[in-house]
């Protein structure tokens, strides 16, 4: 016998179930000794009123897939069980949210960032001038993100330029709504004192279980974001947020 089940896991509320297909593969009778193959085919379909999501392991939000086979024995031997899970993925082009404005986001973002252009934290910022780009903003999430910056001004020297990606995990329940930021990766793509008027690439690939394309429903979202770290010799830290759009290709 084969169960196989999907679950959207919340860190507070009851998980919610998108598929329950169980199938009997083989009737009963006695296995010959030595490797028995037993085909079988499950379909992926969605309960009603549901929608079958990427694979995804958050903190707050996990989209799990898992497949169970249970082997019925006699009375006097014990049932055997095992339990394995499994990947899901769209195909390229599906978009499971299709209000993400998405085509308008494909461009490249230039940006600069100085103390004069810092919303909040800019206090005992020093001077200095940081411009660069993003090819876009709405990425494919099995290429890298690329763009390029560079210093072309600093008051003091640089410990660390770093490249931050974080998921933004938003849960609704019956108090409102919870909405957590949680890094995934930090890449270092500057050590020490970085030279002023060089341009430094910036290239990053998207963990596979930890991202999944931009997910904006009822019960929950799943967004993402990239974080530009600029760390001073003085331990002053500097950070300038862009949000991204994933999608599959």
């Amino acid at each position: 016998m084969l169960f196989y089940s999907t679950n959207i896991k919340f860190d507070v509320l009851q998980p919610i179930q998108l598929v329950s297909v169980s199938c009997e593969v083989s009737g009963p009778g006695r296995l010959p000794s030595g490797v028995t193959q037993i085909p079988f085919e499950i379909p992926l379909r969605a309960k009603p009123n549901r929608v079958l999501y990427e694979t995804y392991h958050g903190v707050y939000v996990n989209i799990n897939y898992g497949i169970r086979c249970d082997i019925k024995r006699s009375f006097l031997s014990k049932d055997l069980q095992k339990m394995q899970q499994f990947l899901v993925q769209y195909k390229p082009g599906f978009n499971a949210t299709p209000q993400l404005p998405l085509r308008e986001n494909r461009k490249p973002v230039s940006f600069e960032i100085s103390p004069s252009t810092l919303s909040t934290g800019a206090s005992g910022a020093p001077d200095f001038l940081l411009r660069g780009h993003l090819d876009t903003v709405c990425c494919n999430i099995t290429k890298p993100l690329k763009g390029k910056v560079i210093f072309l001004k600093c008051a003091v020297p640089i410990r660390s330029l770093e490249l931050q990606l974080a998921r933004v995990e938003t849960c609704g329940c019956a108090e409102g709504y919870a909405r957590e930021a949680t890094e995934i990766q930090n890449i270092q793509i500057g050590d020490g004192d970085v030279p002023l008027n060089i341009p430094i690439p910036i290239y990053m690939v998207f963990p596979r279980l930890f991202t999944c394309p931009t997910l904006i429903t009822t019960n929950f979202k799943i967004e993402f974001e990239i974080n530009i770290v600029i760390i001073f010799q003085d331990d002053h830290l500097i950070t300038n947020n862009f949000p991204i759009v994933l999608v599959r290709e």
